[in-house]
């Protein structure tokens, strides 16, 4: 875990602010000071007003929990919780504490149970986060044991409320949050139910990795189309994302909180780009090819116009869709410089093998050292140590300046600027 350290700004104050002193920059839309990335205390706030406030959060897909008994650990925001499936069919979220003595009681990633056991003193809890169970709890030879008035009613694990739609489950502190397909909103629900249609889905694996940098910089990531036709020779040089494709970077029109980066594959197997264009991006390489050409191959299997598109899914999912690989990214806030990224990649339980082989050929897209996964993290890496070592304090949103929201083209920052928009209001910055 990375420990919040104190940087000095040209100011002369520390970027690890108190919030007292934690102001925004006068032009609120192009510039993000950099104690958003370093405070302490803007962290925590930030795990009590969005991972604890009116906010749905990813947990797990129903796929991977499809029998009673089943469980899988979890978190929700930093803190951790256990999603299970109760003896009736019902999904259960709760935190992964015992009411006793606070210990972690669930310790294996994923498996099938008819209850819970804390190995510290072996209370015991129902599939639905209920205390059925204390040894020893009226004592030993009438000596000891719980009061009398102990109710194990009173003291069972603190439970979240809990929402799924088409497969993919939700959980929240929240009694206030809206249903979650008004909370997706229609634009970002219709691109959901392309990925999610309803049917059954078939896990294919998965991949966990730390990243040392702020929660926030994986949203702006997938919400930065500039960098994607950069940074990732190989999105460019075999024609996944190029400037000049169709392409978009939606926000959702009601808080600009959540979004989708949008783009159409040519037929071409590879890119063909202008000489203009060329000369813009150091990342493309003319000579590149693949002994497997078979990777590149997309097979239209959804009504859109877009063969790869990119959700983020305010405040932990991202969902992924890049030609015929499929998966969830579950983010997990570790401290304001470290963050874990959790990733699921699925199908189909209708796919047939050859396109089970397919997703799991593309998956090498994905991932940490995936072909695009890991040119992600090492640039932000290299972000979160500007952040935190420079002697300037200010970060730059002038792209397709003063436009908050959806872009038509690539070269923009508008929809990160629409983020930011919506966590101020949520912040009070």
């Amino acid at each position: 875990m990375y420990q919040s350290q104190t940087v000095i700004g040209q100011t002369g104050a520390t970027k690890d602010l108190p919030l007292s002193q934690c102001v925004w920059p006068e032009d609120g839309l192009h510039y993000i000071p950099d104690w958003v990335y370093a405070s302490q205390e803007v962290y925590d706030l930030e795990m009590q007003r969005i991972f604890q406030g009116d906010t749905w959060n990813y947990v797990a897909l129903e796929a991977e929990i499809p029998n009673s008994g089943d469980y899988k650990r979890s978190f929700v925001g930093p803190v951790p919780v256990v999603v299970s499936r109760a003896e009736d069919g019902t999904i259960h979220v709760f935190e992964n504490r015992c009411a006793h003595r606070a210990a972690e009681f669930c310790r294996e990633s994923h498996g099938n149970t008819n209850e819970f056991v804390c190995p510290y003193h072996q209370w015991s809890y129902t599939l639905k986060g209920d205390l059925q169970g204390i040894p020893f709890k009226r004592g030993v030879n009438k000596e000891g044991g719980m009061p009398k008035d102990f109710r194990n009613a009173d003291h069972g694990l603190r439970k979240l409320h809990v929402t799924t739609l088409n497969g993919v489950i939700f959980a929240s502190y929240s009694d206030k949050v809206e249903p979650i397909e008004e909370y997706l909103s229609p634009e970002i629900l219709e691109d959901f139910k392309v990925v999610f249609p309803g049917k059954p889905l078939k896990v294919l694996g998965y991949y966990r990795n730390e990243l040392p940098c702020n929660w926030k910089m994986y949203h702006e990531n997938l919400k930065d189309p500039y960098h994607a036709t950069l940074l990732h020779s190989f999105l460019v040089v075999f024609g996944l994302l190029v400037a000049g494709n169709k392409s978009t970077m939606l926000s959702d029109s009601v808080h600009g909180r959540h979004g989708y980066m949008g783009s159409a594959k040519t037929e071409d197997k590879y890119a063909k780009v202008s000489e203009d264009t060329k000369k813009e991006m150091r990342s493309f390489h003319e000579g590149l090819r693949l002994r497997d050409e078979r990777f590149l191959e997309y097979i239209k299997e959804f009504d859109s116009p877009w063969s790869v598109t990119m959700q983020t899914i305010w405040p932990n999912l991202m969902v992924q869709r890049e030609m015929n690989t499929l998966g969830v990214r579950q983010i997990v806030p570790n401290g304001p410089h470290s963050m874990i990224m959790q990733w699921t990649m699925f199908g189909y339980e209708d796919d047939t093998e050859e396109m089970t082989r397919h997703r799991l050929r593309q998956g090498n897209l994905m991932g940490p050292s995936g072909f695009l996964g890991l040119e992600d993290n090492e640039a932000m890496k290299f972000v979160q140590e500007g952040v935190r070592r420079s002697t300037t304090d200010l970060n730059v949103l002038k792209l397709d300046s003063g436009k908050v929201g959806t872009s038509t083209t690539l070269i923009s920052e508008a929809s990160i600027r629409a983020m930011y928009q919506y966590y101020r209001s949520v912040m009070g910055f």
